[in-house]
């Protein structure tokens, strides 16, 4: 068995057998893919876990009736078309600010 020890010796005397032109680049080469491996195993740390998502739920009566739904149904679309037709009144508002036809 190999042990780390004696790849490295082995190593160590393979490069000195070489001229420091041969060397410093090697050196360079390992130490610039070491960065790039180290950056990404370092960003792929960041960031990554999405934000966590809260969710409102309504509870609702058991013995509701099919016009307590339909009335609910159409307060919520009603309430939906008001945000809409809001989004594009500012939507107009910036287009007349920046002078776009």
């Amino acid at each position: 068995m190999s042990r780390p020890s004696v790849a490295l010796r082995d190593l160590m005397a393979f490069l000195r057998q070489r001229s420091r032109d041969q060397v410093i680049p090697a050196c360079l080469a390992v130490l610039v893919t070491a960065i790039i491996v180290i950056v990404f195993l370092v960003d792929s740390k960041i960031n990554t876990a999405p934000p966590p998502q809260i969710i409102y739920v309504e509870n609702y009566a058991a013995n509701r009736t099919d016009a307590d739904i339909v009335a609910d149904q159409k307060k919520d679309q009603a309430a939906r078309e008001a945000a809409a037709k809001d989004k594009q009144r500012q939507f107009q508002q910036l287009e007349n600010r920046l002078g776009m036809d």
